[in-house]
């Protein structure tokens, strides 16, 4: 597929990194193949067009935030990169008591859209480094459709390898002042809607051949999943899919979900795929009883269309005997925490991370 191309990347990355948009008129490309207002549209030419809706933002932070923020690069030939949050550490020493756990984030978006750079992430992640006092890796992954699953997962594997050979350095360099304050013996994989999706998938991954995947990547040690709203699918639509009904702006609907997964998916998938429907998976014989999952978190918003999916898929791996629980936020839809500011949405997003840091503190013990 044909996109723009974007200037190579430095080692402080340009806000706009993650945005490919057309600059050319639309006429040129012949007719649009696929659209989601506003965010993603897509030509039968094959190319991409993303309307900056959300203002991307470099990884400076003010020092009153208390979170120290910086982008650093992993693979150049992918462009996968990840922004680091760290709590600062307001002139203590650093030493091993100063370490805090590790959270791999991924951003939402539909697999098709978003950036770690998106301003919305920057202010989310900073606060919830400060208030659950961890360290965050914000992974900027590969989107689609020029780059279709598993190349989300792939970046995911490759963020996480790159993290071992980090955690494998003797000391930490100045440009790279994050590893010096990262127990990487905890681990936590985690992201909201379509990044959720990718930290389950990525789980699975590490839990398979009796975590065999999980002890190939040791030091790193991994203590837990953070679901947000995870984003699955199937062909069968759930009560929640059907009938709640959403506001014009909201940023999650039936139809959107379905031109997501269209675009997202490989050629020829539908939407029982594992990928999309690990609950249909789950019961095709995969002995998830014998998969050593890790404890995972699901946070679950009242006024979202994914909320039958979401609670189905917890009662799953309850009966299999996993270690899940969830939250259910009221009165708030998908991506509230990062897309709202109204006083509600404000006041669940500090119930949420609250929740994380608990689940955090209790895993780690």
């Amino acid at each position: 597929m044909m996109t723009q191309r974007r200037p190579p990347p430095t080692v402080t990355l340009a806000p706009t990194t993650a945005l490919r948009i057309a600059n050319e008129p639309h006429q040129s490309h012949g007719p649009v193949a696929a659209e989601i207002e506003g965010l993603i549209r897509v030509f039968k030419d094959g190319f991409v067009e993303r309307p900056p809706i959300v203002p991307c933002v470099s990884s400076s932070l003010s020092h009153r935030v208390g979170v120290v923020s910086q982008d650093t690069m992993i693979d150049r030939f992918t462009d996968v990169w990840a922004r680091f949050y760290v709590p600062a550490l307001q002139g203590r020493p650093c030493s091993k008591f100063s370490k805090l756990p590790l959270v791999v984030y991924f951003h939402g978006g539909g697999f098709c859209v978003g950036s770690a750079a998106w301003s919305c992430y920057h202010e989310f992640l900073a606060r919830l480094a400060l208030k659950a006092n961890v360290c965050i890796a914000s992974v900027n992954y590969r989107l689609a459709p020029e780059n279709r699953l598993p190349a989300a997962y792939e970046d995911g594997f490759l963020v996480l390898k790159w993290l071992k050979q980090q955690a494998l350095l003797s000391r930490s360099s100045p440009e790279q002042c994050w590893r010096g304050r990262c127990d990487f013996s905890r681990v936590f994989l985690g992201g909201d809607s379509a990044g959720a999706n990718i930290a389950h998938n990525l789980g699975a991954r590490l839990a398979s051949s009796n975590g065999f995947e999980a002890m190939s990547m040791r030091p790193l040690g991994f203590m837990g999943t953070i679901l947000v709203q995870p984003f699955f699918g199937g062909e069968e639509r759930t009560g929640s899919e059907k009938n709640m009904v959403q506001p014009s702006r909201s940023p999650l609907s039936l139809a959107t979900a379905d031109t997501y997964w269209r675009l997202a998916l490989p050629t020829g998938a539908d939407r029982d795929h594992y990928w999309c429907n690990p609950v249909m998976a789950y019961g095709k014989g995969s002995k998830l009883e014998d998969t050593m999952l890790f404890p995972t978190l699901v946070c679950i918003s009242e006024k979202d269309i994914l909320l039958d999916r979401n609670l189905m898929f917890c009662r799953v791996l309850a009966e299999a005997g996993k270690m899940v629980e969830h939250v259910v936020y009221e009165g708030v839809g998908h991506a509230f925490q990062v897309l709202s500011k109204s006083d509600i949405s404000q006041s669940r997003r500090e119930e949420m991370i609250s929740h994380i840091r608990s689940f955090i503190s209790r895993q780690s013990i």
